[in-house]
């Protein structure tokens, strides 16, 4: 456990910060497998017997462990570093396939969901939380960018394992023994991959700096803090809250289209005289998977330059405006439904990416991997709270003989009204007040001012 200590993954001088993204990078393509479980339904509901709902209960539960895992682990994670975080998140992650591949090859259903949902779902909790108060002390000149590197690999991690994982199954069968002996493949494949990222993972030195610190850039933003806030003394805040209702309305609005999105495009232009194939919906469901991907780092990026104000007003102000745009189109247009989805999924991609520098920039760096952790709770909530309406609703309208755009206009009004909610909770953010933040080590720096003075240099 040594090997795994805080301690002993600091930098040695003239180690270099670009070698921080590949490692979170490592742990956030192979957990962001967790996108991709719908490639394992079907063969799961033929090999045992499930039925759709039975066979989303590994995915759903892993997706609550998810937010779980994060928010209560999000302390620890602060405590013992981002390698012995990355270790448990492999270790995690990986164990869950191979318990998942046990109950498959043995036929008990529920030793899937144990593995996948429970097991894995801790490791996708612990891994999305492990790099980002690493990379926000390696690059505070721009955490925007480096938590966007990091987090558009979850967003990007079901581009490669879905079309991996139905390779698996062709090759290996579809049957109960070859459902089983892909979960075994991919637990392994996935432990070597994340287990670089452990082992290249590094911490700066307490008096490490950026090449060039933007010191003026960063004191001319009232938002961002140099002070410092606990875990514990942010949950005390209104900015925690603000932000909290923020991110979960903001993921609300990308969730409602993200799981239905197949089946939405087919509906909505099912009365149309080109009504679209499968092969269409299915490219549809790419083109979100890869506008979420890229809007995390793209976003995330430019927050640094606008600020993070300004980039959630874009989110959830522009966000508003593509709702009512499809929701007065109705199906006269499939470009424009398909572009302002398209733009719906980079601000929920870029979301996600963006609040750890929003949080920095109000709390700083002293627990932020805690702080994002508890924040995650939001993410929970709204993987609930966006396809509970756009299915009740939908389904609502099918039993009363509607189709086409009718089935869904109710739910993008409440979207509009979902984001302006967030818009407001945006703009009620204020710099944290000082009888939040820490002690400043006033002490220490009397004791040694001369060399304090040129560390902080």
């Amino acid at each position: 456990m040594l090997a795994l200590a805080r301690s002993r993954t600091v930098a040695p001088p003239g180690w270099s910060r670009w070698l921080v993204p590949p490692a979170a990078l490592s742990i956030h393509l192979a957990i962001g497998q967790a996108y991709a479980w719908s490639v394992f339904k079907p063969p799961l509901e033929s090999a045992l017997q499930l039925s759709g709902t039975a066979s989303a209960l590994p995915f759903q539960l892993a997706i609550v462990m998810l937010g779980l895992s994060a928010a209560f682990g999000g302390t620890l994670v602060e405590r013992n570093g981002p390698r012995w975080a990355m270790c448990v998140s492999a270790l995690c992650f990986s164990t869950g396939f191979l318990v998942a591949a046990l109950g498959a090859a043995t036929g008990k259903y529920w030793l899937v969901v144990l593995g996948y949902g429970f097991i894995g779902g801790i490791g996708l909790g612990i891994g999305y939380i492990s790099p980002v108060s690493t990379l926000i002390k390696w690059f505070p000149d721009r955490p925007g960018m480096a938590t966007g590197i990091a987090i558009m690999g979850f967003g990007g991690g079901a581009l490669i394992a879905s079309p991996w994982s139905a390779l698996l199954l062709e090759r290996l069968g579809a049957d109960a023994s070859g459902i089983a002996r892909t979960f075994l493949v991919m637990g392994l494949v996935y432990a070597v991959f994340m287990t670089l990222g452990v082992l290249l993972v590094r911490v700066p030195a307490d008096d490490w700096r950026p090449p060039a610190r933007p010191a003026a850039a960063g004191a001319a933003r009232p938002l961002v803090t140099s002070a410092q806030v606990s875990a514990r003394s942010a949950l005390r805040t209104p900015q925690f809250w603000c932000l909290w209702v923020v991110l979960c309305m903001n993921v609300t609005a990308g969730i409602g289209i993200l799981e239905k999105a197949a089946p939405m495009l087919s509906d909505f232009f099912g009365r149309s005289s080109a009504p679209v194939g499968v092969s269409a919906a299915a490219g549809f469901v790419a083109l979100l998977s890869l506008a979420n991907m890229l809007g995390r780092f793209v976003w995330s990026s430019a927050s640094d330059l606008a600020g993070r104000k300004n980039i959630y007003r874009l989110y959830l102000g522009v966000g508003a405006l593509m709702y009512l745009l499809i929701a007065l189109a109705g199906d006269s247009s499939t470009p424009l439904f398909i572009g302002c989805a398209v733009v719906i999924l980079s601000f929920y991609g870029g979301g996600f990416a963006t609040v750890p520098a929003y949080l920095k920039d109000l709390f700083g760096t002293y627990q932020v991997g805690a702080i994002h952790g508890r924040l995650l709770t939001a993410w929970s909530t709204a993987g609930v709270l966006g396809p509970l309406i756009v299915n009740a609703i939908a389904d609502a309208q099918k039993s009363a003989g509607r189709s086409g755009p009718d089935l869904y206009s109710t739910s993008f009004f409440i979207m509009i009204g979902l984001l302006v909610v967030g818009f407001v909770a945006n703009e009620l953010v204020r710099p944290v007040h000082p009888r939040h933040h820490e002690p400043s080590p006033a002490p220490a720096a009397q004791e040694a001012p001369a060399p304090s003075k040129g560390a902080d240099r």
